[in-house]
């Protein structure tokens, strides 16, 4: 039933269910590991605050010249997802292949002092992009096989609203630093780099590694997963239908970059308070994540899934409306509000919908061809929506987008739908 599918989970998180019992708790890793993200994510989310306001007022890039370095900072990612999913089932070890995508995440941060061109900056943010590919589908592994199947949701939840903690913190870090110092964004890059030590820190220390039990051993004799068999995935109807709608729907979603953009020419906000928007989004994702994800548990992940969609598509909508609007005060909470509520009803029920569908040993490389799938279609997206602002403006580059939007919805919502029509 693809995200609405409530299949038995494998043998291991039956295990697991019945050693934790009926509790509503989650893994201790879970939340180590969210503690790792928060840590990243404030030192990822000060440099993002301010990097579209950086590049395109002190740097004067257009916005096709903004979009392509977006793209690029996203798209990257993307196809080292692959690579980093197969080598962490195929090594067995998901905490090395995090630990080196951190590590390198956290080693291109002081690189940022020293580019100021659209060549040097898109190979720094390519290579912490990489390093981003590299973390994101074995952490998500860990997580998952940590968790019994019907908890997913919940598990993610927990552990996105911990990473959103980050990422409310992080632009305040960058507004406070902004306001203090005299060369406020060499200081926010210099002090992002400072923390991202920190969450590779964390990680070493706190996260476990595989623990010598008689299952792990038995895995160890097993041959190294082959390309093949993670490729074989794809023969799995439940899983390219997920995978093929997560990609549909990411062409049409317009990064958050130029969501806050748009949202700053709209509303007429000063620069100084630019870097404050995604805080606004964080909050509500923090507090949405949690209770989305049980929610997605409860009654299916397909519904809430798109409804975080539609939350997307009424913030295109408010945006576009703008200039017709006399009183703008509501419109940056209503945007950022929307905002939020997608990332919370989608960005941990999508991995959420994989525990059924996909067995334990190739967990990472399911999660990381579905994560692929997506962001490189927003990778396209961040391509042609700057495209179409420096040729038409930007009004009917986002017109573009939300009706593109609401078509890709419509078709992954009957793609989507429940085997059962009662469900």
């Amino acid at each position: 039933m693809y995200l609405t599918d409530r299949s038995q989970p494998v043998q291991a998180d039956t295990d697991q269910g019945r050693r934790r019992g009926p509790g509503r708790g989650v893994a201790p890793v879970v939340l180590v590991l969210g503690t790792v993200s928060l840590i990243t994510d404030i030192s990822s989310e000060m440099v993002t605050a301010v990097l579209p306001l950086y590049l395109v007022t002190t740097l004067g890039f257009s916005p096709l010249g903004f979009g392509t370095l977006d793209g690029v900072y996203n798209g990257v990612s993307a196809l080292v997802q692959l690579t980093g999913g197969h080598l962490a089932d195929r090594v067995r070890n998901h905490k090395l292949l995090a630990g080196l995508g951190y590590g390198l995440s956290a080693l291109c941060k002081p690189l940022l002092l020293f580019a100021g061109s659209i060549g040097t900056l898109g190979t720094v943010l390519a290579l912490e992009r990489t390093g981003k590919g590299l973390r994101t589908a074995p952490r998500d592994a860990m997580i998952s096989l940590s968790t019994p199947a019907a908890r997913q949701g919940r598990a993610f939840g927990v552990h996105r609203a911990m990473d959103t903690t980050g990422a409310m913190l992080g632009p305040l870090a960058a507004f406070l630093i902004l306001r203090a110092a005299a060369d406020g964004y060499d200081a926010v890059f210099g002090v992002s780099a400072c923390v991202a030590v920190l969450g590779v820190l964390v990680l070493v220390l706190f996260v476990p590694g595989r623990r010598r039990t008689g299952a792990a051993e038995e895995s160890d004799a097993k041959p190294p997963v082959r390309v093949r068999e993670a490729l074989a995935l794809l023969r799995i109807p439940r899983l390219r239908a997920l995978a093929g709608c997560a990609a549909l729907l990411g062409l049409t979603t317009v990064s958050d970059a130029f969501v806050y953009l748009l949202l700053q020419r709209r509303a007429g906000i000063g620069e100084e308070w630019f870097p404050l928007l995604p805080l606004g989004t964080a909050v509500v994702f923090l507090l949405l994540a949690v209770p989305l994800g049980s929610l997605a548990d409860r009654i299916g992940r397909r519904t809430v899934f798109l409804a975080g969609h539609a939350a997307l598509l009424t913030a295109y909508a408010l945006l576009l409306w703008a200039p017709a609007v006399s009183v703008t005060s509501l419109l940056v909470p209503l945007v950022l509000a929307l905002h939020g509520t997608f990332y919370a009803a989608t960005d941990g029920v999508l991995p959420a919908a994989l525990a059924g569908i996909v067995p334990e040993q190739l967990r990472a490389s399911g999660l990381a061809i579905v994560g692929t799938s997506q962001a490189l279609a927003r990778f396209c997206c961040s391509l042609a929506f700057g495209a179409a602002w420096t040729m038409w403006g930007d009004g009917p580059a986002l017109a573009g987008a939300a009706v593109g939007l609401l078509c890709c919805a419509a078709v992954a919502g009957l793609v989507l739908r429940p085997a059962d029509p009662t469900r």
